[in-house]
């Protein structure tokens, strides 16, 4: 039997006002894991209006209180891995390893936002006038608009709402059709479990064809004063265009066209490792996933042949099985659309080394290929499936080159032996994140994470989250009675 959930609004668990659901489908299998509410507009302000009306008290809350729920949370959450483990399966399609990292990491974000709490926020300024002090204080927005994505749902739903919560916010979420539980209503459940009060945390759920509109109801209302959205470049452009319209500050972490670089005094063996994990994690369904394999000519025919033969030999299909390595994409139409990028290069000249094909349902074989030009949707679109380009380089220059040509400037790996050598290309790639002697996917709740370009602006994590959630005031104490002309 199908589970059942209704909406989240001030601390309970409520029907859309409508009466509408709408089905939470299993990609493996194509069937209904689970129902929810569907909520409309009139939802979206029932849920803001909670959230406003809890925002004062939640802001005045003791800092050491606010951060004892946080750390109540993340040690709730650290048990129920294999619930997770079997949420994710249903409901996304995700293997048991690529769940219990969801946990692990989404843990670690709650314990680094209760941290944050109590770390120091403001400066003391040096002051024009005579006997004044000056303060910089950072306080927060009010009430802030989330939207949490499906593919790493119990990471982004956490990273969604910690930040601004910690820095003394209330949330509306808007969780993913795709995985309504696991992103929003799951995180929402472990934060009441921890004692946070009624009204701080809301959570809409709706149907995939009411998505434009819930959005725009819920960006538009006035007391919503902020915006976080991580998702596709193409919906955050619709989020920041909303958001600028209403002149509210937004986060936009988006998609990634990311590469790896192996420099010619990289170790082969290594590198193959390190590829696979960045390409084929969690069917490549990860903003860092490694798109485009750049390998220095000297090195290409070592490394082509070790490394297709490892991704000949990684199972696909049924996240429920240990084996599995590529689980199924998050529906048939994403399989379909993979498949698609695949047979447009095809057409127009590439070569496929190992996989492609036609999809089973929402599997989509392991794939690589070489010789994609220019002209084929696959060199510039972000393939978010288990597929990889690998291209040649003679030279840090033309690898530079090759790496930065494109729109998206999210994350880079660069695999070498030489530090120094690996610091000096890094700095010319023009992307928010890179890692010198690894791949490309990495999330730490203490950095600051978030892209350049078309992957968007601001920064999730450590002290930027915060600093992301919350305004600066400039307060004066005038320590002595000033004059004035007149």
């Amino acid at each position: 039997m199908a589970i059942t959930r209704d909406l989240h609004i001030a601390g309970r668990d409520v029907p859309a006002a409508s009466g509408r659901t709408t089905d939470d489908i299993n990609p493996f299998t194509g069937e209904a894991y689970a129902t929810v509410a569907a909520a409309g507009p009139e939802d979206v302000v029932r849920a803001v209006d909670a959230a406003d009306a809890a925002f004062e008290e939640w802001a005045a809350l003791a800092p050491f209180a606010r951060r004892a729920i946080f750390l109540r949370a993340a040690d709730l959450l650290d048990g129920r891995g294999t619930q997770v483990a079997d949420l994710m399966a249903q409901e996304v399609g995700g293997t048991r390893p690529w769940a219990f990292f969801n946990v692990g990491l989404a843990a670690n974000i709650l314990r680094e936002a209760a941290a944050a709490i109590t770390a120091p926020r403001g400066e003391v300024l040096s002051a024009q006038e005579h006997g004044a002090l000056g303060l910089a204080v950072r306080e927060p927005l009010g009430v802030v608009a989330a939207f949490a994505p499906w593919n790493a749902p119990v990471i982004l739903g956490v990273r969604a709402v910690a930040a601004p919560l910690a820095a003394g916010n209330t949330v509306v979420v808007k969780a993913s059709e795709d995985a309504p539980i696991a992103c929003g209503l799951l995180v929402a459940d472990v934060l009441r479990e921890a004692g946070l009060p009624d009204g701080v945390l809301n959570v809409i759920t709706n149907a995939r064809e009411d998505a434009a509109e819930i959005a725009e109801t819920l960006i538009a209302d006035e007391r919503v004063r902020a915006v976080n959205f991580t998702g596709s470049t193409v919906v955050g452009r619709t989020v920041g265009e909303l958001a600028a319209r209403h002149l509210k500050p937004s986060l936009l972490e988006l998609g990634g066209k990311n590469a790896v670089l192996v420099l010619d005094d990289a170790d082969v063996d290594y590198a193959v490792d390190a590829v696979s994990f960045s390409v084929f994690m969690n069917a490549g369904q990860i903003c860092m996933s490694g798109d485009r394999i750049l390998v220095h000519e000297s090195l290409a025919e070592e490394f082509t042949r070790k490394f297709t033969a490892k991704a000949d030999s990684l199972a696909a299909g049924d996240p429920g099985e240990p084996y599995t390595v590529v689980g199924p994409l998050v529906s048939a139409q994403a399989a379909r659309r993979v498949a698609d990028l695949v047979a447009d290069a095809v057409a127009k000249g590439a070569k496929v080394l190992v996989g492609g094909g036609e999809p089973d349902g929402a599997v989509h074989p392991a794939t690589v290929l070489t010789d994609v030009p220019r002209d084929a949707d696959l060199y510039h679109a972000e393939a978010f499936g288990p597929v990889c380009v690998i291209e040649t380089f003679t030279d840090d220059d033309t690898a530079v080159t090759l790496a930065n040509d494109t729109d998206n400037g999210l994350t880079c790996g660069i695999i070498t032996e030489n530090a120094t050598h690996g610091l000096t290309v890094a700095r010319r790639i023009r992307t928010g994140i890179v890692h010198i002697n690894d791949q490309s996917v990495a999330d730490e709740p203490q950095a600051p994470f978030g892209g350049a370009k078309a992957s968007g602006f601001g920064r999730f994590g450590g002290r930027w989250g915060i600093e992301a959630f919350s305004n600066t005031r400039w307060v004066t104490i005038a320590t002595q009675q000033a004059h004035y002309p007149f």
